[in-house]
């Protein structure tokens, strides 16, 4: 049953993107992984940024990735910031 508790210290990152700019394409979420925001930092803010908030890093193919796909089936209007930038310029 503690599982079920929102847990607003719990601080998660999964790195999206590295461009070649050295910009660092992220999401972040507070609590639980599949509440997120998309974020864009310098490389050297960004690694700031994680120690600072002590964050849990998570896969590229890890709890978000599943409900990126299970979002994309069940609810067509889901989108991430990310996927509807790179269909736009056809890099799907």
């Amino acid at each position: 049953m503690a599982d079920d508790i929102f847990d607003p210290t719990r601080k998660f990152v999964r790195v999206i993107e590295i461009k070649k700019n050295g910009m660092v394409e992220f999401e972040f979420s507070v609590g639980e992984p599949e509440m997120l925001v998309e974020l864009l930092l310098p490389a050297s803010a960004f690694n700031e940024f994680c120690a600072e908030n002590h964050v849990i890093t998570l896969d590229q193919a890890g709890p978000l990735a599943d409900v990126e796909r299970e979002n994309e089936l069940a609810a067509p209007l889901a989108w991430s910031l990310h996927s509807a930038r790179t269909k736009a310029v056809g890099n799907t």
